[in-house]
């Protein structure tokens, strides 16, 4: 089974580049999500309206769990620092595989 979590983000354009740097595959999230077990991929796509759909994926949601447990304080950093790249920011949702 897999864990997903999706976030979807309206951007500015004049921050269209930070925000792909920051959220991409290879971004300060994917960053930091590697430094914990169970973490498999961050995906980010462009909607045909210009919004944006991150799906960080994860082993199960055990392992999201124990990532914010022992990572809380740098998720939370992070969060903050990244704090207006984007002008709307809406959890999806958390899903498993089927």
């Amino acid at each position: 089974m897999t864990h997903v979590r999706l976030w979807r983000f309206v951007v500015p354009p004049a921050r269209e580049a930070r925000f792909i740097a920051a959220y991409g595959s290879q971004g300060d999230w994917a960053q930091l999500f590697r430094q914990a077990r169970g973490f498999l991929r961050v995906e980010l796509w462009r909607g045909e309206d210009g919004s944006f759909l991150t799906a960080d994926h994860w082993q199960s949601s055990d392992d999201f769990d124990h990532f914010q447990a022992s990572l809380g304080p740098r998720y939370h950093a992070l969060d903050a620092e990244l704090e207006g790249l984007a002008s709307e920011e809406i959890f999806v949702g958390a899903f498993d595989t089927a």
